[in-house]
């Protein structure tokens, strides 16, 4: 495995942060924009793409806040996915921040598909 890079997405979205908060820390709201399917037993998320099942323990969370996942699969085993929701004081909306990690090769295609996955949860909210 290539040396792996943490990076910070930040995203405005016109929407509660309730509302927010629950399409990150769901599985209703996760397989709406972010996975095929999402599983949860207990602490313990399965997410489904295609053919790919990747499994995270949510490690830490703060109801409207953020969520912090641990991932248990081999190949991401340790790494931490958060996503964080930003209140603007002066706007309707939030801010989704994403920290995540990728391999320094793929930083800039693993950015992207965090734009694409954003876009998709923008678009159910026409924000």
């Amino acid at each position: 495995m290539n040396e792996l890079q943490k990076f910070t997405l930040e995203f405005p979205i016109e929407i509660s942060s309730k509302l927010l908060y629950t399409m990150i820390s769901t599985p209703e709201g996760l397989t709406h924009w972010f996975a095929d399917s999402v599983i949860v037993e207990e602490d313990i998320f399965h997410f489904r793409w295609h053919d790919t099942l990747q499994t995270a323990r949510l490690v830490q969370h703060k109801d409207n806040e953020y969520v912090k996942f641990e991932w248990l699969d081999d190949f991401h085993q340790g790494l931490h996915l958060e996503m964080q929701v930003i209140h603007e004081p002066l706007s309707t909306g939030v801010t989704l921040m994403v920290t995540d990690f990728a391999e320094t090769g793929e930083l800039e295609l693993t950015q992207r598909l965090w734009q694409t996955q954003v876009g998709h949860l923008k678009r159910i909210f026409n924000s």
